[in-house]
């Protein structure tokens, strides 16, 4: 039972609902376009967390050889830094991870497109086995992403572009024009959430070398790059709503955004780094809220 709970710390439960935001939100675009399969729906959900489960394990185990994780680090104890995990428990732990994470892409693509399909069902294969990819580089390997700079821009690719758009496309098999904008509000949501955490890791990540966005523009331009995420996935997603048929009932899926403006108001009061890490769950709760309200909104209003 300890090991059970040990490995569901290094899960890192308290990431995986932004992880399904993107679902939610490119759900909700297909929805609204009237096409609806339960089945592919919690595919996609199981897909994604098998995902960022995989992704978790191998930041745990990256950061935790490269020596980022250390008694310096103001977030919480992670697995193999306390030594509850060894290495090689953990990276038997990403290797399994992938694996689910895998034989969950080939049935999420199977049931999305199966025969007759065949060339849209290669093309996210190679996307799925880029995300397994991704999901492992950010903190693994002498090349890791993560070190250099980039982890933002895997994070709106991923979390946003890749997911909502890549969602709805599962079962519309189109690119409407404005599927971007809830891509681009949840995708700069997420980035924000990342944002945060680099943050508040700032002087631990620098010691270690690990040179993040925040590390390269510094702890003030930092704060003002978040502020322009949080605004622009306020535009992108109040203007999508807005251009809709049904745009006062998609207006609820604004209401979490309320939360990020005495967020966004508390940041700029933050002296202590260590008073960020509440924030992040207020951006990323806030972030799933909004996919939700916008997903239940076109499954039961639209």
């Amino acid at each position: 039972m300890r090991k059970f709970t040990i490995w569901l710390r290094a899960a890192r439960l308290r990431t995986l609902p932004l992880s399904v935001s993107g679902i939610l939100a490119g759900t909700a675009v297909a929805e609204g376009l009237g096409h609806r399969d339960r089945i592919l729906f919690w595919l996609t959900i199981l897909t994604t967390l098998a995902y960022q489960v995989t992704s978790n394990f191998a930041n745990d185990y990256g950061d935790g050889v490269k020596g980022t994780d250390n008694d310096d680090r103001l977030g919480p104890v992670r697995a193999l830094q306390s030594g509850a995990l060894s290495r090689s428990s953990l990276k038997r732990g990403v290797i399994a991870a992938a694996g689910i994470s895998a034989l969950l892409t080939l049935l999420t693509l199977w049931r999305a497109f199966g025969s007759a399909h065949l060339g849209y069902l290669f093309l996210f294969l190679l996307l799925g086995g880029f995300a397994i990819w991704a999901a492992i580089r950010y903190t693994v390997g002498t090349g890791a992403y993560g070190y250099r700079g980039l982890g933002d821009l895997f994070v709106f690719l991923f979390f946003g572009i890749l997911s909502v758009m890549g969602t709805q496309f599962l079962y519309t098999r189109q690119l409407p024009a404005d599927a971007w904008l809830p891509a681009v509000s949840i995708g700069a949501l997420a980035t924000a959430v990342l944002n945060l955490n680099n943050l508040r890791d700032r002087a631990s990540d620098q010691a270690a070398g690990k040179h993040t966005l925040i590390v390269k523009i510094g702890y003030e331009n930092g704060r003002r790059y978040h502020t322009v995420l949080c605004t622009l996935a306020f535009i992108a997603m109040g203007y999508y709503a807005a251009v809709q048929e049904a745009a006062w009932p998609l207006t609820l899926c604004l209401l979490p955004f309320a939360v990020i403006g005495l967020h966004l108001k508390k940041l700029w009061r933050i002296r202590q780094p260590a008073e960020l890490d509440p924030e992040l769950k207020k951006v990323a709760l806030s972030t799933f809220a909004a996919a939700l309200l916008l997903y239940l909104t076109n499954h039961y209003f639209l």
